[in-house]
């Protein structure tokens, strides 16, 4: 008569399969809070002032690396800590500022920008990495622009016009003020995410990625 297999194997499989889950989810927060901390950083470095109702900071610079190197959902939630940390006191906007009334002045347009702009780039830069074995400098800078003057500077605008009282005109013609140096940002941008990716290709999530880790669950 034949032996009963041992019914132990089976819960081991769910304890190592749970141990891979904890690692890539202690990973992806451990890059959360570190470009959180980043866009702060970037945010309270002495910023120059344009005699007028908003700043030039490094936060677009922060804001683009995010979503350039962690994607859509990483980058998007990285913001997202950085404005509830702010949001709950601790002085991380631009000159030490903090509390949910930031989002009551001129800057509230650029800070939602920052939110969506870290995803539109990041889903851009993933979009085009999953596609090719590289990610080339004028793609990576592509996605920088597209997500600096289709996301970031038609909210900042937005919110000049609604918080500055700014005529259209007027906001958009302030707003170019900060062209030259996003363009500036972008590019830096491009260049350090480029260098990132070819000496991390796995930094961002992609579909072999996700095949190898269903086969580590699978095998284990």
């Amino acid at each position: 008569m034949g032996r009963s297999r041992s019914p132990g194997r089976r819960p081991s499989k769910g304890t190592r399969v749970s141990t891979h889950s904890l690692r890539l989810e202690s990973r992806d927060l451990a890059l959360v809070t570190t470009f959180a901390a980043l866009i702060a950083v970037c945010a309270v470095l002495p910023a120059v002032q344009t005699g007028g109702a908003v700043p030039i900071t490094l936060q677009t610079f922060g804001v683009l690396l995010t979503g350039a190197l962690l994607g859509p959902w990483r980058g998007f939630l990285a913001v997202g800590l950085y404005l509830l940390v702010g949001i709950a006191g601790l002085p991380v906007f631009t000159q030490g500022r903090s509390g949910p009334s930031v989002f009551l002045t001129p800057s509230a347009g650029y800070l939602v920008g920052f939110l969506l702009a870290a995803a539109v780039a990041g889903f851009l830069v993933q979009y085009v990495r999953r596609r090719r074995s590289a990610l080339g400098f004028a793609l990576v800078l592509g996605a920088c622009l597209v997500a600096t003057f289709l996301v970031i500077h038609p909210l900042g605008i937005a919110g000049m016009v609604w918080r500055a009282e700014m005529t259209w005109t007027a906001a958009t013609a302030y707003n170019a003020t900060f062209i030259p140096g996003d363009l500036v940002k972008a590019f830096v941008t491009a260049v350090v995410a480029t260098s990132v990716h070819a000496a991390f290709p796995d930094l961002l999530p992609t579909p072999r990625r996700r095949t190898v880790a269903r086969r580590e669950t699978i095998d284990a």
